[in-house]
Parts: structure tokens; C-alpha cells; sequence
């Protein structure tokens, strides 16, 4: 019980943080259009399509947050932790959009450069890169242990780098009225996003399909319960991620009469909370002569 009520003061952090983080974004979209429309850049209206879609994503990360809030039910017996990691998957899809869009733009405007009031553009990219360096230093800590966070993380990071690419592309283009230098930068800062990004889906991605966490290794933990005295094999062991930070395991237990059962499992569990960190563990304990045979059997 007290695991859960952390986690959800953990979740109620997050959500004051991302909720802050959307108003920021969504109040310098808003510059941005009033800025581009006063000034004819089209590149400013670019930028406040791509925050457009920062703040959709933002908005459904915050939705994800409410889910995952929602106390367990018949039919949803985990809850809606995985709500996190849905809107984890869907926030790296659509970063994914946006750097190929970017991509796209830049070899488009590389035909036919249009002529950009840099000035302005300066003026309104600097006030940007000012609200995303707050926003990147609210959500930092967050960022490193939820997945949802870090793909909001992911999206500010990614305005930033526009940003600033807008202000140097402005500094140039003021300067020597080189147009070039719009799809050039824009070019670069979509490749930067694409690794980031392809790392952040593969992560969710696996999640989602249940893989074995990225800092467990299963033979180690399978030789730790091995070790364990009174356990004489093991099979049918599963370890997976609920939502960012919760991790569960599985496992069919063959163990002798040396030791009480009881015995065995208080040890096991201990011995995954204390050096794995696995919190959730569902553990079926069998005498040896019941050790699974049929030809579907794990070992």
C-alpha cells in the first residue's frame, strides 16, 4: 500500500510539472502564430504548427497521468499504469512525424528559399528559446525515470533545437540575406531529433510487449534464486514492466522439503526487492515431483 501512495505522489509531481510545462507551450504557440501573422514569416507559422503538436502531446501525456490515477477493476486489474507508456509510444510517433516533416520542408525550401523578415523571426525565437529552457528545466528530473515525461522531455528539447536553429538561421539571413541558411539549420535539427526519438519508441515498444527490463539480466537473477537454499529449479520465469519504475516478475519454483516453503518464499522476495529492485512478484512454488513436462514448458 505504501508502494502505491508513493507512486501516486510520484504521478501527482509529474502532472504539476507537465501541466506547468503545456501552459508555457501553449501560451508561446500562440506568440508564435500573433508573430507570424503580424510579420508574413511563414517560418514562424511553421514552428507554431510544430508547437501545436508539442502541446497535443503534452495535453495527452497529462491524460495518461489522470489514467494511470484511476484506481484497478475487474477488468483493468493493473489499473492504467500502462497508459504512460501508450502515450510514450504515441509521442515518439509523432516526433517521428515531425522530424521527417522537417526533413521534408528543408529539402523543399532548398528548390525555391522564401525571402524571411529575420528580424522578427529573431525576436520571437529568442522569447522561444527562453520558455523551452525553463520548460526542459522543469520536466529534467522527471525525465529519467518516466517514460511519458521523457518523451515530453523529448518534444521540448526538440523546440529548443528549433529555436535556436531559427535564431541562428535569423543571425545569418539579417546579416547576409543568405536564405539558404533557413533549410540548412532545419535540416540539421531534424536529424538530431531522429536517434533520440527512435531510441525513446523502441523503449515503449518494448515495454508494451512485455520485454525482460533493460537493467535486469535474467540468467543473473535466475542463478540468484537457483542459489537460494531449498530451491532445487526454476521455470516459467517472466519479468516485465508495468509503467515506468514498476517492474514484475513471474516464476514456477521447484523446491525440496529441506526448508519450509514459507521460509523459501520470504527469502525469494527479499531477495528481489533488495537486489533487483522488482517489487511485484507472483512466485508458485512446487514440490519436485511436480516440475512442469509438458513440451510448452519454459525452462
Amino acid at each position: 500500500m505504501s508502494h502505491s501512495h508513493s507512486h501516486g505522489l510520484h504521478a501527482a509531481g509529474k502532472g504539476k510539472r507537465l501541466l506547468l510545462v503545456f501552459s508555457l507551450t501553449s501560451v508561446y504557440m500562440l506568440a508564435e502564430i500573433i508573430g507570424g501573422i503580424l510579420t508574413k514569416s511563414l517560418a514562424l507559422l511553421a514552428d507554431a504548427g510544430h508547437m501545436l503538436t508539442d502541446a497535443a502531446a503534452l495535453g495527452l501525456a497529462l491524460l495518461a497521468i489522470w489514467f494511470a490515477g484511476r484506481p484497478a477493476t475487474e477488468k483493468k486489474t493493473y489499473g492504467f499504469y500502462r497508459m504512460e507508456i501508450l502515450a510514450a509510444f504515441i509521442n515518439a510517433l509523432v516526433l517521428l512525424g515531425i522530424s521527417f516533416f522537417i526533413l521534408y520542408e528543408a529539402w523543399r525550401r532548398f528548390e525555391n528559399p522564401p525571402e524571411i523578415q529575420s528580424k522578427q523571426m529573431l525576436i520571437v525565437a529568442a522569447f522561444g528559446l527562453a520558455v523551452n529552457l525553463v520548460s526542459m528545466a522543469i520536466l529534467h528530473e522527471h525525465s529519467e525515470h518516466s517514460l511519458n515525461v521523457k518523451g515530453a522531455y523529448l518534444e521540448v528539447l526538440s523546440d529548443m533545437l528549433g529555436s535556436i536553429g531559427v535564431i541562428l538561421a535569423s543571425v545569418i539571413m539579417l546579416l547576409t540575406h543568405w536564405y539558404y541558411a533557413d533549410p540548412l539549420i532545419s535540416a540539421g535539427i531534424g536529424i538530431f531529433i531522429l536517434p533520440r526519438t527512435w531510441n525513446l519508441l523502441n523503449e515503449a515498444a518494448h515495454i508494451l510487449m512485455e520485454g525482460t527490463p533493460a537493467h535486469i539480466d535474467l540468467r543473473e537473477l535466475q542463478a540468484a534464486i537457483q542459489g537460494v537454499k531449498g530451491v532445487k529449479s526454476i521455470h516459467d520465469l517472466h519479468v516485465w514492466t508495468i509503467t515506468s519504475g514498476v517492474d514484475a516478475m513471474s516464476s514456477h519454483i521447484a523446491i525440496d522439503n529441506t526448508v519450509p516453503g514459507e521460509r523459501v518464499l520470504s527469502v525469494l522476495r527479499e531477495l528481489l526487492r533488495d537486489k533487483f529492485k522488482i517489487h511485484h512478484s507472483t512466485i508458485q512454488l512446487e514440490a519436485e515431483s511436480e516440475q512442469c513436462k509438458e513440451p510448452g514448458c519454459q525452462i
